[in-house]
């Protein structure tokens, strides 16, 4: 699928002919830097965007022509979440919750047990939001998008500016939700957070897809004299920049 926008009086494309399949129950990882058409991307698998051309299928169903069954299956998280501040997050939690249908019991019930399982502390619940740092909002976000228990979950940067413990608690997670069956896109610029998490991931760079596979199987395509390639080599040797020098780049243009 391809994807352009109008900036002034340029074109620019946001996504260029991509194309990949995802696996059920595995978490597939699209790398690449900033501004590389990663958020683009989630938007219109989450149904929000129209693809300029091409199709996207969600579990069998067009994301387009059936998109409001494609949500039955979906939820998301993006880096910058959005809430209602001057609410508690419980407040926030049990509206979410009611939107879908889901009875005020079986909500808090549910909203217990992900809070635990993500290191929350259940009085903070009770706190307006506005008190949170961004670690323990991006982890009220988790607890909202799998409260309707989606089969597929898209994860835009999730740990994008956590502290180090709130980024380890949440990648831990994530890597459960995979053990428990959900299927998992995660985009994200993080090279040693797509190597620990994710079963296969693509490399997007200027919104084409430039390389797919596993994480061993793309090391091995640049390994040479090398003893321990990273991600970070296979970035560099199929973009011809670091992550950070293509981050600028893009920047820039």
């Amino acid at each position: 699928m391809s994807k352009t926008f109008k900036k002034g009086k340029t074109i620019v494309k946001a996504l260029e002919n991509v194309s990949f399949k995802v696996r059920g129950g595995q978490i597939y990882g699209i790398l690449g830097p900033n501004g590389s058409g990663k958020s683009t991307l989630i938007r219109i698998i989450s149904t929000l965007l129209i693809p300029d051309t091409g199709s996207v299928k969600v579990f069998g169903f067009d994301a387009i022509k059936d998109h409001l069954k494609v949500r039955e299956f979906i939820n998301r998280v993006s880096a910058e979440a959005s809430f209602f501040k001057k609410l508690s997050a419980i407040e926030n939690l049990i509206f979410t919750a009611g939107i879908y249908g889901i009875p005020r019991r079986i909500a808090k019930e549910k909203i217990y047990e992900i809070s635990q399982k993500l290191g929350l502390d259940e009085k903070r619940l009770n706190e307006p939001l506005e008190n949170f740092s961004r670690g323990m909002q991006q982890k009220v976000a988790l607890i909202r998008a799998f409260l309707t228990q989606p089969k597929l979950l898209l994860l835009d940067e999730p740990t994008t500016g956590l502290d180090p413990r709130a980024k380890l608690e949440v990648q831990r997670f994530i890597a459960n939700l995979r053990e428990n069956g959900t299927t998992i896109l995660l985009t994200t610029h993080d090279m040693v957070e797509a190597e620990k998490l994710c079963d296969e991931l693509a490399v997007i760079y200027k919104g084409r897809i430039v390389v797919s596979g596993k994480p061993q199987e793309l090391k091995n395509m640049v390994k040479d004299h090398r003893k321990n390639v990273t991600l970070e080599d296979v970035f560099l040797y199929f973009t011809g920049y670091k992550m950070e020098e293509a981050e600028l780049e893009e920047l820039i243009h």
